[in-house]
C-alpha cells in the first residue's frame, strides 16, 4: 500500500471477542504494517488487552462504549436502540469519513441493518448482498447472496451478478470471471420465473460479462464458474451445508486414521499432506464475508472465527480498499444505465 488507511472495527462482536479482535490486529500487523485501527468498545475491558500486544497499542485508537450488540438481538431492535453500540459507531466512523472500511464478527442481520441504514446503498443497487468466496477443485469460486435477502427479484439477481463479478476481479484476481445462476437444472426451461427472467437479461447484456448460464448445488464445489449467484434463502443453506460436509468428511478421515496400529502408522506418515489437506480446507483462510452493494465498505467476519480468522477479515477489508472494489460498481452500473439493454432498467 503506498499510504495509511484506517479500519474501523466493531471489538465487542463475536463469540471470543475482544480477545479475538485485538490478536487479530496483531496477526494482521504482521502483513500489513500500513493500517490504523479505530476500536470501538469498552475500554477498561480493551485497555488490559491492549497491555498485553505493545505493536498493536500503537495502532490502534480506543473509542469507548458499553453498548453492544448481542447475537440474538433482532435487526430492527438493534436499529432503533443500538444507537450508541459498538457495531454502530464502527459503522458511523465509515460513513463520517474516519475510516476507509468496516469489520465486525457480530450479529449479521443487525450488522446488515445498521450498514444499510447508515451508508445506503450504491446507485443503481436495490439490496446489499453478502458475498464470500471459497475454495473448488478448480481454485476459489464466490457466491451471492449468502443470507441477507431470503426473497429475490429478477433484478437483485442481475445486480448480484454483476457485484459479484466485480468481487472476483479485484479480490480473486481473474481478468474475466464466469457467471453462473444457481439453479435445480442446467435446461433453460427449469426454475422459478427470477432466475430465468434474470439468465435472459444477463445473456443480452451489453457488459463483457462472461455468463455460463445455469448451475447446480455439485457446480460450486467443481468450481464450474467463479462467480455463483442466488437468493440468500438458498445461498445461506447451501454455504452451512457445504461447511458440515466438511467437518463429517475431517471426522470420518480422523476416526478411520486412528482405527488401529497400522491405520496410524500410515497417518503417521502422511502428516505433511494432511496438513496442507488441513490449510486447503480450513474456513478461517476464508474468513471475511463482504456487504456488496453498499456505500462504503463493510466486511463481516464468522461470529465464533478465532484471531487468525479475524485477521483474514481484516485483509479482505483492505484489498476490497485498495483495489477499489466500490469505485468498480459505480462504473459498470453506469454502463449499464447508459446501454439501452434490459439491464438498463436495473435500480432505476
Amino acid at each position: 500500500m503506498s499510504k495509511r488507511l484506517t479500519l474501523s472495527l466493531d471489538a465487542m462482536g463475536g463469540d471470543l471477542a475482544p480477545r479475538m479482535v485485538v490478536e487479530g490486529i496483531d496477526i494482521a500487523l504482521g502483513k500489513l504494517p500500513d493500517v490504523d485501527y479505530l476500536l470501538f468498545g469498552d475500554e477498561s475491558v480493551l485497555n488490559p488487552l491492549l497491555d498485553q500486544f505493545g505493536r498493536v497499542r500503537g495502532a490502534v485508537q480506543v473509542r469507548h462504549t458499553e453498548d453492544a450488540v448481542s447475537d440474538d438481538e433482532k435487526p430492527g431492535t438493534a436499529l432503533r436502540s443500538g444507537r450508541n453500540s459498538s457495531m454502530r459507531l464502527a459503522i458511523n466512523a465509515v460513513a463520517d469519513g474516519e475510516a476507509a472500511g468496516v469489520v465486525s464478527a457480530g450479529n449479521t442481520g443487525a450488522l446488515m441493518a445498521m450498514a444499510k441504514f447508515v451508508l445506503k446503498t450504491l446507485p443503481g443497487i436495490d439490496r446489499p448482498a453478502i458475498a464470500t468466496y471459497f475454495p473448488t477443485l478448480r481454485g476459489e469460486t464466490v457466491m451471492l447472496d449468502l443470507g441477507a435477502n431470503v426473497e429475490c427479484s429478477s433484478d437483485n439477481l442481475v445486480q448480484f451478478a454483476v457485484m459479484g463479478e466485480v468481487f472476483a476481479r479485484n479480490v480473486l484476481g481473474l481478468e474475466q470471471p464466469t457467471i453462473g445462476i444457481l439453479n435445480i437444472g442446467v435446461e433453460g426451461l427449469k426454475g422459478n420465473e427470477a432466475v430465468k427472467e434474470a439468465a435472459l437479461i444477463l445473456q443480452e447484456t451489453s457488459l463483457p460479462i462472461k455468463f455460463y448460464g445455469f448451475v447446480e448445488g455439485d457446480d460450486i464445489g467443481k468450481g464450474t464458474v467463479d462467480v455463483v449467484v442466488t437468493d440468500g434463502f438458498t445461498g445461506n443453506i447451501a454455504l452451512k451445508t457445504a461447511e458440515g460436509t466438511v467437518k463429517l468428511f475431517g471426522q470420518f478421515l480422523k476416526e478411520a486414521l486412528l482405527s488401529s496400529p497400522m491405520s496410524r502408522l500410515g497417518a503417521f506418515l502422511a502428516r505433511p499432506a494432511l496438513e496442507t489437506l488441513r490449510k486447503r480446507v480450513d474456513p478461517r483462510q476464508y474468513n471475511g464475508a463482504m456487504l456488496v452493494g453498499l456505500n462504503g465498505i463493510c466486511v463481516k467476519s464468522h461470529g465464533n472465527t478465532d484471531a487468525f480468522g479475524f485477521s483474514n477479515a481484516i485483509r479482505v477489508a483492505v484489498e476490497l480498499i485498495t483495489d477499489g472494489y466500490n469505485e468498480g460498481i459505480k462504473k459498470d452500473f453506469q454502463k449499464l444505465n447508459a446501454g439501452g439493454t434490459p439491464m438498463a432498467k436495473i435500480g432505476s
